[in-house]
């Protein structure tokens, strides 16, 4: 499983540990992952996702999973949300 979340991109980034002497050595700081359940008003299905923390508040301010994919750029979205996406429009139409 990868380190990116599937709706929004949002992935691993590197930096510095610094120490009290200023002493800096190579760190990871890697994105908030939940394991989740959203679900589509639209097709009223349930579907299982690994977000980041960030994009769960972003979900829930647009007004849930429909409307929050139907803003989001395809570029930024993983393989399984592009097709959920499209399925979510397809129902919709």
């Amino acid at each position: 499983m990868s380190r990116r979340c599937e709706l929004t991109g949002k992935g691993p980034m590197s930096g510095n540990n610094v120490s009290h002497a200023n002493n800096k050595s190579k760190r990871r700081f890697l994105p908030n992952l939940v394991d989740v359940t959203l679900a589509s008003e639209a097709t009223g299905k349930a579907y299982k996702l690994r977000i980041s923390a960030a994009a769960l508040r972003s979900v829930d301010h647009r007004g849930g999973l429909d409307a929050f994919l139907a803003k989001a750029k395809d570029v930024e979205l993983s393989d399984r949300a592009l097709a959920i996406k499209k399925e979510i429009a397809k129902a919709a139409a």
